[in-house]
């Protein structure tokens, strides 16, 4: 399937270079088009011109050239893949200060403090040898993934900068936010409306009725990647006094809501400052 999915795009953006315009429908669409034909299901030529009825109900939109949007979507790809690297080295680099120093070293470890506790080992014996020569390695390791994030981080504000997006002016988005939403979201404009954005970020709660009785429950679909950006920001403006987002956290738990709803009511309010 994946390998699929990478020979449409490249096909498709193959099509656009050449002058060519190109529509994605999802497969759902085409998926449910098909089950209401009476090829049971089955795949040929004329049942594939579901393809075109789907874009023409409205299922399919228009593929646009790569740009700044696509340059964002590989640059927040980078950031994921160094800081979880940078996750696993300091993960490593705890377990080999844990058997060097007495009741190991503080969760939270930069290069240059893990340096400065290595200072301070003598080892015994050659086993801590090799222990301090390891630990020594995972800080450069460390060292070098945080220059790596710095650099991809200024390379990311520089885009944002040059495309134009005003999101960095939201309080709480930085550039790495930044940088997810442009590259995730693409044109704002191609979602009807916040609803509609709601539901493709998983941020829309589902309903559950039963017997006069109704409820609500989180929604484990959609772009998990962007519910998480929501959730990030919801979380920074609640903290952050004398700004819109507080002042509606504030007022949802004045209304008789708990922290946690309140947060999740803000979490889904977060895409329309975020120019859904």
């Amino acid at each position: 399937m994946a390998a699929e999915v990478r020979s449409r795009r490249y096909s498709a953006r193959w099509l656009i270079a050449r002058g060519e315009s190109v529509a994605d429908v999802p497969p759902s669409a085409t998926s449910r088009i098909r089950r209401l034909t009476r090829g049971g299901g089955r795949k040929n030529d004329r049942i594939d011109a579901a393809a075109a009825t789907a874009y023409v109900h409205g299922d399919g939109r228009e593929v646009e050239a790569e740009g700044h949007t696509t340059a964002l979507a590989l640059l927040d790809e980078r950031h994921v893949n160094l800081a979880q690297a940078r996750v696993r080295t300091v993960n490593q680099l705890h377990a080999a200060l844990r058997d060097l120093l007495p009741g190991g070293a503080p969760p939270q470890l930069s290069g240059g403090q893990a340096a400065a506790l290595l200072r301070t080992v003598r080892p015994a014996g050659d086993v801590e040898q090799v222990r301090k020569h390891l630990a020594r390695d995972l800080v450069s390791e460390i060292r070098a993934l945080d220059k790596r994030l710095a650099e991809n981080a200024a390379y990311m504000q520089e885009l944002v900068g040059s495309s134009g997006s005003t999101l960095t002016n939201t309080p709480g988005v930085g550039p790495v936010l930044a940088a997810r939403l442009v590259g995730r979201v693409g044109r704002a404009s191609r979602f009807a409306t916040a609803a509609a954005f709601a539901n493709y970020t998983g941020a829309a709660p589902i309903e559950i009725a039963s017997a006069d009785k109704a409820r609500h429950r989180l929604s484990r679909s959609g772009d998990r990647q962007l519910n998480s950006v929501l959730h990030t920001l919801a979380v920074v403006q609640i903290r952050m006094p004398n700004i819109p987002g507080n002042a509606y956290y504030q007022r949802k738990l004045s209304e008789g809501k708990t922290h946690r709803e309140a947060k999740r009511c803000r979490s889904a309010v977060s895409l329309t400052t975020c120019g859904a």
